[in-house]
């Protein structure tokens, strides 16, 4: 007799447990369809039980990605009023699928002196939320409920593999990371954590800038991002993330984001370079947002993306201000923010957390 198929209430739930695939001798991938349902669902379900969102109460967020678009999912489902405040980088089709699923998206047409379009986001969630007392946003770059949502995944991979000795993985709000990874460390204190961000992101102390690639990064550092945990960065440029990300499809047949691009650039080089060890690279959504950007050969050579050579290794750092415009990397030791040469000092904004392009 076969094995019982499982059964899910919601389609979040059947969703947002990422699947283990092995990538090479000792590289796992953990393959999410959207890596942010799983915080939504979590904080949702968690704001309800505390007595935070009824029946009539609104959920507000800001949002340029896959938070959002999690968000929307669980909230028609729930059958909860949901307002998105957004900003022009907005991808067209996720707009439209937003609206489908019932959110009312606001789009900030200007940015703001300091902190660009995150703080014009933030500046008008803040009016929406003044203009709606009953309201509840889940400001997944400040709730403690968003790594906690990532203990899950920290037991899959025990209950899985066992013992793993390196989880390496992009940053946005920094959920993912440090929920994974000091969950896994309750057990495995010796779990390497290698954070992947991208070149003028506030993150790990580059000055700010503009950013090509979506997904990571931030220009406002995120109260969830503990830089204690992390035992190396990585910094990578758009057009590395993408030829990863293609060569992530070509060898795997894993039709991922770029995000997932980026940090299997990352992972694969530790896993080659530590071929004892166990890794688990976080693959975070699949590649059907990207389908007329990274996976269309016209948009990138459009772009200036298709020659550059993606490198065997990044360039070895010892101050955060050594970064050029390639792929690098930085033992950051698990350091607190600062103690690492060449950051730049955090601007008083700062700790109030921004979403990011995710």
């Amino acid at each position: 007799m076969g094995a019982t198929m499982p059964m899910f209430q919601e389609i979040t739930e059947a969703q947002m447990m990422p699947r283990l695939v092995r990538l090479g001798p000792n590289l796992y991938g953990a393959v999410f369809t959207l890596m942010k349902l799983l915080p939504a669902r979590y904080i949702l379900r968690r704001a309800m039980e505390r007595g935070d969102l009824d029946r009539d109460t609104v959920i507000t967020e800001t949002t340029s990605g896959t938070f959002g678009l999690a968000l929307a999912m669980q909230a028609a489902l729930m059958e909860r009023d949901l307002i998105l405040v957004s900003d022009p980088a907005i991808d067209a089709n996720l707009f439209r699928r937003l609206e489908d699923l019932g959110a009312q998206v606001e789009i900030c047409l200007e940015p703001a002196p300091t902190g660009g379009f995150q703080e014009a986001r933030l500046r008008r969630l803040a009016e929406i939320r003044a203009e709606r007392p009953n309201s509840f946003c889940p400001e997944q770059y400040t709730n403690p409920d968003n790594p906690r949502s990532y203990a899950v995944v920290a037991e899959q991979l025990t209950h899985t593999l066992g013992s793993v000795d390196c989880v390496v993985g992009p940053v946005g709000s920094g959920g993912s990371m440090c929920g994974t990874v000091r969950t896994l460390r309750e057990q495995t204190p010796h779990t390497r954590a290698i954070g992947v961000d991208t070149h003028h992101s506030v993150l790990f102390g580059q000055p700010d800038g503009p950013r090509a690639l979506r997904g990571l990064g931030n220009s406002l550092w995120p109260a969830n991002l503990d830089h204690t945990v992390f035992d190396d960065v990585h910094w990578c440029t758009a057009s590395e993330a993408y030829a990863a990300t293609r060569r992530l499809h070509a060898k795997h047949a894993l039709f991922q984001g770029p995000t997932s691009g980026a940090a299997y650039l990352a992972a694969q080089w530790w896993a080659r370079r530590n071929p004892d060890s166990l890794c688990v690279v976080m693959l975070p959504d699949e590649g059907y947002r990207y389908q007329a950007t990274v996976y269309d050969d016209a948009w990138l050579a459009e772009n200036g993306h298709t020659d550059a050579a993606l490198p065997a290794d990044p360039v070895e750092l010892t101050r955060v201000d050594q970064a050029e415009e390639r792929w690098s990397h930085l033992a950051w030791q698990r350091s607190p923010y600062g103690r690492i040469p060449g950051s730049v000092a955090m601007t008083a904004a700062a700790p109030r957390g921004a979403e990011a392009l995710s």
